[in-house]
């Protein structure tokens, strides 16, 4: 298994991309190719080339993250971005990870993978790691901003899918995001969506309200790109300014009792909690209903981020979700 890694995309590439690389060949055994300008990745990550299982292909340029995406791409066919999605349309690369540019990623496995054929409108899966059973699935996270209900039910199965062979639950509840638990709440698009979930063969639950996402009572939460990505980067504000705001109890407490900062945060059983809330513990989302696997990093991704991310990436491709997607949306 060969996965390729945009070793330029993101706040922190190419340094971090680097480290996370190597932490991955040797956490999960996997072959990395580290795509980029080949000079400066061949001085950074040259000491690693001959113990570890880590490539370089080059990539000459670079799509910076304010760049419009379909221009970006269509202008430098030479990018990383470009250049990794096409490692796995030929069947160099298992697996294509980027922190980059969002929306070029998104572009360019449209244009040069493909939808899988019967699937409307890919979408980003992303697993919310804040409860205490299971991480929870929140599809659309941010491709699709205006939706039609059928393609919210679309979601919904690409979802349950996904849950099924990555999280092995054989049935997993699917809610609905909605300002209401009633079926008669919310806007056009959730209602008619509502009824059509219904009849489908999913197990819907029903409704969800915001304040239902961190109990666990439902596995998939369906939603359009637009929505989702407000609730994806609420969270991640939220835990920002939570993990901000423990580690100054930690300092204070570790003061008072004079013990060590860490050794405090471990006694009280915070380690498991601030590690679920942290979005470097899940690593990244992945674009579900595109003819390869194509996982998506945070931005702001440093090394324990982008290994997660291709740990993710190497379970994607074990658990065969792309040829299962495309078998199953050929029904």
């Amino acid at each position: 298994m060969l996965i390729a890694i945009d070793a330029a995309g993101g706040d922190y590439a190419p340094h971090e991309i680097v480290k996370g690389a190597k932490k991955a060949t040797q956490e999960y055994e996997v072959d990395i190719a580290l795509v980029g300008r080949k000079s400066i990745l061949h001085v950074l990550a040259s000491r690693y080339l001959r113990k570890t299982a880590i490539t370089i292909i080059d990539a000459s340029q670079v799509i910076e993250l304010h760049e419009p995406p379909m221009k970006a791409i269509r202008s430098k066919p030479d990018s990383s971005i470009v250049v990794g999605v096409n490692l796995v349309r030929d069947g160099t690369a298992s697996a294509f990870v980027s922190a980059g540019n969002t929306g070029a990623v998104i572009c360019a496995a449209l244009l040069n993978l493909g939808k899988v054929e019967g699937i409307a409108r890919p979408a980003l899966g992303t697993f919310l790691n804040i409860t205490p059973y299971a991480p929870v699935l929140l599809i659309d996270s941010g491709v699709n901003v205006n939706c039609r209900p059928s393609h919210l039910v679309q979601f919904a199965q690409l979802g349950t899918t996904y849950v099924k062979h990555i999280l092995g639950i054989s049935s997993p509840r699917v809610g609905l995001l909605n300002n209401g638990e009633e079926e008669t709440k919310g806007n056009r698009l959730i209602q008619q969506s509502h009824k059509l979930l219904k009849k489908a063969n999913l197990n819907f639950i029903g409704n969800i309200e915001g304040q239902d996402i961190s109990k666990g009572i439902v596995d998939i939460i369906v939603t359009d790109g637009f929505t989702g990505n407000i609730v994806l980067k609420t969270l991640e504000g939220i835990n920002d300014n939570w993990l901000s705001s423990l580690g100054q109890v930690r300092q204070i407490f570790s003061k008072a009792y004079h013990l060590p900062a860490r050794a405090l945060h471990r006694d009280i059983g915070m380690d498991s909690w601030a590690k679920r809330v942290d979005y470097r513990e899940y690593g990244g989302a992945c674009l579900l209903g595109v003819n390869g696997n194509i996982i998506i990093a945070h931005g702001r991704s440093q090394s324990r981020a982008i290994k997660n991310a291709i740990g993710l990436a190497k379970q994607t491709v074990e658990r065969g979700i792309s040829p299962i997607i495309k078998e199953e949306s050929n029904e």
